[in-house]
């Protein structure tokens, strides 16, 4: 398969359609990052400060459903991005038709579409309830083992698959394009495309790495709850619990670590809050210090 290798004007329309719609996934990628801050956390808080949760089970079952809002729209967000890059960088000439405004946003709309309907299960199969051991309402592997055995396959394993193969089949096609240009002054995979591939390919890995050990611990609770429930210890489900939630904390700093403009938009974002607050900062000191060295009245009249 041959890279498709654009005009200077197309390759900097195709730049900017990568980064346009590509970055839309990014963005309802980092939504579903933020979902678990703005609710489930500050109620985990709760629950560890109070020793426990006494806040009624319409909230343990609220916060629940955010929970796994922000885990299987990650998921499906990472799986939607890595398959825009695959068309992007080995289906070129096809890009443009299947990665529309309009298609880009329905394929977002579809992704949340699928998300919702993915949790919703859960509530007839009661498996959304409080954990004290990681003082948090989230999804509880001995409900049911042939429910387990689907979360953990079809909201981690056949998107591990699918996102595996896009990325192997980009590099496959990078390895090739750089041997045959090897010998020449410019690549045909611009530098820019392979940096972006490169972060979100970062994001997928962090992710694997993040999640598998708690969708482990599920198949082997899925063979028989009653009997290899007891037998995890809890040290291990709780590092293991906290280490996938820690995963949504992690892609804004592989953004920052891997990206030059989302390092720039970040001290951007900053500079613009910190040079205002030195500003008032330095007003009131300096309105303060003319009212204290101003001379009183009684003074001048002397």
């Amino acid at each position: 398969m041959m890279l498709f290798l654009p005009s200077k004007k197309k390759s900097m329309t195709g730049s900017r359609k990568l980064d346009v719609f590509g970055n839309i996934f990014v963005v309802s990628l980092a939504f579903a990052d933020l979902v678990v801050a703005f609710y489930p956390y500050p109620l985990v808080l709760y629950a560890l400060f109070h020793d426990g949760w006494s806040l009624g089970d319409t909230q343990c079952q609220v916060s629940g459903f955010l929970m796994g809002l922000s885990v299987i729209g990650s998921v499906f967000n990472i799986t939607g991005i890595a398959i825009n890059r695959y068309c992007y960088i080995c289906h070129s000439f096809a890009y443009g038709r299947l990665y529309s405004f309009r298609n880009t946003l329905l394929l977002v709309a579809l992704i949340w579409m699928l998300t919702v309907l993915a949790i919703l299960p859960n509530f007839f199969v009661g498996s959304l309830s409080y954990d004290p051991r990681v003082y948090s309402c989230t999804f509880t592997q001995t409900v049911s083992s042939s429910y387990t055995v689907a979360v953990v396959v079809l909201h981690f394993l056949v998107p591990i698959v699918v996102v595996t193969f896009c990325y192997l089949r980009i590099w496959v096609l990078v390895i090739q394009v750089r041997r045959k240009v090897k010998n020449k002054e410019q690549s045909s995979v611009r530098r820019s495309d392979l940096q972006n591939f490169v972060t979100m390919f970062v994001v997928f890995v962090l992710f694997a790495i993040c999640w598998a050990p708690l969708n482990v611990i599920g198949l082997v609770v899925a063979v028989d709850p009653e009997v290899m429930a007891p037998r995890i210890p809890e040290w291990l489900f709780v590092v293991s619990y906290f280490m996938a939630y820690f995963n949504s904390c992690l892609n804004a700093i592989v953004y920052g670590m891997l990206n030059r403009n989302f390092r720039k938009e970040y001290k951007r974002i900053v500079t613009s809050v910190w040079m205002p607050l030195w500003f008032v900062s330095e007003t009131s000191r300096a309105a303060t210090d003319g009212i204290r060295s101003k001379p009183s009245p009684a003074d001048n009249n002397e």
